[in-house]
C-alpha cells in the first residue's frame, strides 16, 4: 500500500522509528561518555547478557568515545527527497507502475525493503557511526523479521553487534540493487541529486492515435474535453445517427481517427460524410426514413431538433403609394422576439408600382442570411417568400396561381393570390387577399372568399401529402398548413362615436370590448366563412383607416370607422400543429392609410421523400446582388455621413 507522497507504507513506519530510535540512542550516548569518565577500570568489561542497551553503551570501546565527541544536534524529521523531475506522460504512468510493483514485491517478500528507505537513510542529518548500522535499519530488520523490542534487549552484544554487520552488509545490497540511485559520492552539507532512473523493463506500447486529446492543439477548447456525443447532444439538441463517430471510426485507421477528432470542435456544425455514403446516395429515390434522404427525418432532426420552423407572415396594403418607408427594420424584425424567422411571407395589397423596387427593399432589410425562394404578382396583389439561404435545398418546386374577383376592372385590385411548395414532408400553402370593400358587404366578402378556395388551381405538379383528407371543391383542405391573409375588408358594425370612445378609455392592449362589434369574427363563429381557420388573439389598435403620416384615425368628411380589415388566419390538418407566438401591427410605418399587420408562428415539420420536384436551390440571385450591395453602400454612408459631423463642428471662444 502507498501513501499519498508516493512512499510505500511500511517505510514511512521505518522512518518514523528510525527517527525516534535516533534520538534515544543519542541521548544514551552522552551518558555512557560522562560514566566512562568516572568508571575507568571498567573500560574493557564485556557485557553481560541480558543487559540493556543504555549498560551496553557504557562498555563499548574507545572508537565509539571518540564519535561522541561529534557536536550532537536536534533530531529532526529527513528532508523529503525531490523523487520526481520534469518527465513526460509516459515516463509519469511508468513510475505509478514502478511504484505499485514494488510496494506489492515488498508486501510478498518480507525480506525486500523499499528504495526510498536507502535513500532516506543516506539522506539523513543524523552522525554517522562505526560498528552499527543506521537507525533505520534496526527498524526495517524488526519489520521484517516480525520480532519485538524485548527481544532485542535480550540478545548479546556480540550477536547485536553480527545483526547490524548484516544490516549494514543489506542495505549495501539494497542501494547497489537500484544502480546507484543517488549520483556522486559525497553530499555532506547539500541536497541529494537523484540519477535518471532506467525502466527494468519495455515500456508499453502506445496507442497508435496521432488524435491524442493531450497532444492536440488545432481545437484547443474545453469543451473537447467533454464527451462529444452527450455535448452535441446537449447544445445542439441533436446526434446525427447514420454518419455518427463511431461510424467514422470503426474503420480502424489512423486518418478517420485524427479526422473526426478535428471535426469534432464546436466551431463546426456541418456533420462529417462518409465517402461511402456519397456512393450508396441517390437523393431521387430516397424513401421517408432511409439513411441520406435529403428530405428524411436524419436530416430534419439536424437542422430542426424540435421539428418546428420558425415562419413570420405579414400583410399590407400601401394604398399605391410610390413612397416606401425609410426604414423596414421594425416592420420585418421586430425587437420582441429575440431572433429572426426562418421563414418570412409578405403579401401587399394596392402595390406600389415598382414591385421590383419593393422587393429589393426587402432583400437589403433581411440581409444575406436570406434569399428570395419564390415572388408572384397579380395585379397590385403581390407576395415574396424569402427563407434562410441554407434551407433552399429542402424545399419543393414552387407553383403559384390567382384569382381575379373584379372581373369588370381592368386593372386587377381585388382578388387572391396563393403560392405553394413542399419543405421537407409539410406542405404549405399561402394566399394573400383583397376582398370587396364597404361596411355592409359582408356578403360579397363571402363570395369572395368561396370563389377563391374553389378556383384556386392548387397544387399543380407537387404531390399531396395526404391525398384522403384533401378535397377538390377547397383548396385549403390539400396542403398540411394553410395561411391566409390580406385585406379582407371586415369592418365593426358600430358607429364612428362609440369606437373613438372605446378606443380613448381602454389602452392599446384591452380591445375586446371592440372585437364584439367585429365583422369577421362573428362569420366565422357561425361558420359562413374560414371554416376551419384559426386566428390568435388581438391585441392591437385597428388598422384601418388612418391620415398619412398621422397617428390619427380619419379625419376628413367621410369620417370612416376604423376597423380591423388586414387579418392573418391560418388552418392545419393536424392538431396543434400551428401555435401563434405574437400578433401585431407596425404603427411606426404611417406611408399608407392600412398599418402593416404581421404574425410570428412556429410550425411542426415532417419528414418526406425525395421523389417530388425540387427546387435544387433555386433563388433569384440578382436580386440577392443587389440587395447586398444596397445594405454595403448604405452602411458606407451611414459612417462618412457620421464623420462628416464630427470633422464639421465649429468650437467658438469667447
Amino acid at each position: 500500500m502507498s501513501t499519498p507522497n508516493g512512499f510505500p507504507q511500511h517505510s514511512r513506519v521505518c522512518l518514523t522509528r528510525s527517527m525516534e530510535g535516533g534520538a534515544v540512542q543519542d541521548l544514551q550516548a552522552k551518558k555512557a561518555g560522562k560514566a566512562a569518565k568516572k568508571e575507568v577500570g571498567g573500560e574493557g568489561a564485556p557485557p553481560k547478557i541480558g543487559t540493556p542497551i543504555s549498560e551496553t553503551l557504557k562498555l563499548l570501546p574507545e572508537e565509539l568515545k571518540a564519535n561522541m565527541k561529534i557536536k550532537s544536534i536536534t533530531p529532526r524529521p529527513p528532508r523529503k527527497p525531490r523523487l520526481e523531475r520534469a518527465a513526460s506522460l509516459d515516463e509519469k504512468s511508468w513510475r505509478k507502475w514502478r511504484r505499485f510493483r514494488t510496494s506489492q514485491e515488498s508486501l510478498t517478500d518480507p525480506n525486500e525493503t523499499s528504495s526510498s528507505n536507502g535513500s532516506l537513510q543516506e539522506a539523513s542529518p543524523s552522525p554517522p557511526t562505526r560498528g552499527r548500522a543506521s537507525p533505520c535499519n534496526p527498524c526495517c530488520q524488526q519489520d521484517s523479521l516480525h520480532s519485538s523490542p524485548d527481544a532485542l534487549e535480550a540478545s548479546p552484544v556480540g550477536k547485536s553487534r553480527g545483526g547490524a554487520s548484516d544490516l549494514g552488509k543489506r542495505a549495501s545490497e539494497i542501494s547497489s540493487a537500484f544502480g546507484g540511485l543517488l549520483r556522486g559520492k559525497g553530499f555532506a552539507g547539500g541536497k541529494p541529486r537523484l540519477s535518471q532512473i532506467m525502466p527494468a523493463r519495455p515500456l508499453p506500447p502506445m496507442e497508435l492515435n496521432v488524435a491524442s486529446h493531450s497532444l492536440r492543439t488545432a481545437n484547443r477548447i474545453d469543451s473537447d474535453c467533454l464527451d462529444y456525443r452527450h455535448y452535441s447532444q446537449h447544445k445542439f439538441g441533436r446526434v446525427s445517427s447514420s454518419l455518427s463517430d463511431s461510424k467514422l471510426q470503426g474503420n480502424g485507421t489512423l486518418y478517420d481517427s485524427c479526422s473526426t477528432d478535428s471535426m469534432k470542435s464546436t466551431f463546426s456544425v456541418l456533420t462529417p460524410i462518409r465517402a461511402k455514403d456519397v456512393r450508396s446516395r441517390s437523393y431521387l429515390e430516397g424513401s421517408l426514413l432511409a439513411s441520406g434522404a435529403l428530405m428524411g427525418a436524419e436530416e430534419l432532426s439536424r437542422y430542426f431538433p424540435d421539428r418546428n420552423i420558425g415562419i413570420f407572415v405579414a400583410t399590407w396594403n400601401m394604398q399605391g403609394q410610390k413612397e416606401l418607408p425609410v426604414n423596414l427594420d421594425d416592420f420585418l424584425l421586430p425587437t420582441d422576439p429575440d431572433f429572426a424567422q426562418d421563414m418570412y411571407v409578405i403579401g401587399v395589397q394596392e402595390g406600389c408600382p415598382d414591385r421590383r423596387e419593393w422587393e429589393i427593399r426587402l432583400q437589403e432589410t433581411l440581409g444575406p442570411h436570406y434569399v428570395l425562394l419564390h415572388s408572384a404578382a397579380h395585379g397590385v396583389l403581390y407576395m415574396s417568400v424569402f427563407i434562410r439561404r441554407d434551407l433552399i435545398w429542402f424545399c419543393s418546386e414552387v407553383e403559384y396561381a390567382t384569382v381575379t374577383t373584379r372581373i369588370v376592372s381592368q386593372i386587377k385590385t381585388k382578388g387572391a393570390l396563393g403560392i405553394c411548395f413542399t419543405f421537407f414532408g409539410t406542405s404549405f400553402l399561402f394566399i394573400t387577399s383583397h376582398f370587396t370593400s364597404g361596411d355592409s358587404k359582408v356578403n360579397e366578402r363571402k363570395l369572395d372568399y368561396n370563389k377563391t378556395i374553389q378556383a384556386l388551381t392548387l397544387p399543380k405538379n407537387v404531390p399531396d401529402t395526404n391525398p384522403y383528407r384533401s378535397s377538390s371543391s377547397d383548396v385549403t383542405t390539400r396542403f398540411d398548413e394553410v395561411f391566409w391573409f390580406g385585406d379582407f375588408n371586415f369592418r365593426l358594425n358600430k358607429d364612428r362615436e362609440t369606437v373613438d370612445s372605446i378606443l380613448s378609455q381602454n389602452p392599446d392592449t384591452d380591445v375586446s370590448k371592440l372585437l364584439v362589434y367585429d365583422q369577421l369574427t362573428s362569420e366565422m363563429s357561425r361558420g359562413s366563412i374560414f371554416k376551419g381557420f384559426q386566428e390568435a388573439d388581438i391585441h392591437f389598435r385597428p388598422s384601418y383607416k388612418f391620415d398619412i403620416g398621422k397617428d390619427s384615425y380619419d379625419t376628413t368628411s367621410k369620417q370612416r370607422t376604423p376597423s380591423y380589415t388586414d387579418r392573418v388566419v391560418f388552418r392545419s390538418r393536424y392538431k396543434d400543429d400551428i401555435q401563434a407566438v405574437k400578433y401585431s401591427s407596425c404603427p411606426v410605418i404611417k406611408t399608407s392609410d392600412h398599418r402593416p399587420v404581421f404574425a410570428l408562428f412556429r410550425v411542426k415539420l415532417r419528414p418526406g421523400r425525395d421523389n417530388i420536384p425540387l427546387a435544387a436551390g433555386q433563388f433569384d440571385r440578382d436580386l440577392y446582388l443587389i440587395g447586398i450591395r444596397r445594405r454595403t453602400t448604405r452602411e458606407l454612408q451611414k459612417r462618412l455621413e457620421q464623420k462628416d459631423q464630427r470633422s464639421s463642428s465649429i468650437c467658438s471662444i469667447s
